[in-house]
């Protein structure tokens, strides 16, 4: 029996998840979470094999909370599910620790087969994403984006502007002072050609980083 942990920030997707998953014979789904930092503590208390994890959420987002629960719980395996299939999130979640990578719409069958993949130690990734690397190496484009010359710190500290959060807020959730977020931030200014932190919302949403199911 697989053990997972389901985390979004959105209810309802939790509970489409939760559904899908509660049909599965060798899938026990044993805990849920809201945000980056309470998957970290139902990682602590639940003990999953695997983690179901949304990528974009308020707080420390997905990518920070797979780093950390590689760190802390090097066993248990991460799956990153978003809305989106061609984003720079598969590099930053593979260096992050992730295995895995899904969108949000693919199907059941592809799910099912991700978590017995991940669970068994072996990466996956989901068809509509290889699909559109495959697709952009062929026609001889990177697949890189602006994003893609940014460390994980930086990759976090930019979703956290984009979010709306202050500095102080930034500060306290990634243990960093105030003038070492200021710093990252005017990094993130001069790596993405930007002057301000709306400019950065706006490259957030024109790349899809952001938005109302992120």
């Amino acid at each position: 029996m697989i053990r997972v942990l389901l985390v979004d920030d959105h209810e309802l997707v939790r509970t489409g998840f939760r559904h899908i998953l509660d049909g599965s014979d060798n899938v026990d789904v044993v805990g849920e979470a809201k945000s980056g930092e309470e998957a970290l503590v139902k990682v602590k208390s639940s003990n999953p094999d695997l983690v179901l994890m949304d990528v974009n959420m308020p707080g420390i987002g997905g990518i920070e909370a797979t780093r950390k629960i590689k760190r802390l719980f090097p066993s248990v395996q991460v799956i990153a599910v978003t809305i989106h299939s061609d984003t720079p999130f598969p590099e930053q979640l593979h260096d992050a620790g992730a295995l895995g990578y899904v969108t949000k719409g693919c199907p059941a069958e592809e799910l099912f087969e991700a978590i017995q993949t991940v669970a068994g130690g072996k990466p996956f990734i989901s068809n509509e994403v290889s699909k559109k690397l495959t697709l952009a190496r062929i026609n001889g484009r990177s697949p890189e984006t602006p994003f893609s010359k940014l460390s994980q710190r930086e990759m976090q500290v930019f979703l956290m502007i984009t979010q709306g959060h202050k500095t102080q807020e930034i500060s306290d959730s990634l243990c960093l002072s105030p003038k070492t977020v200021s710093t990252y931030r005017h990094r993130l200014f001069e790596k993405l050609d930007v002057k301000t932190d709306v400019d950065l919302t706006h490259l957030a949403l024109r790349f899809g980083l952001i938005g109302n199911n992120g």
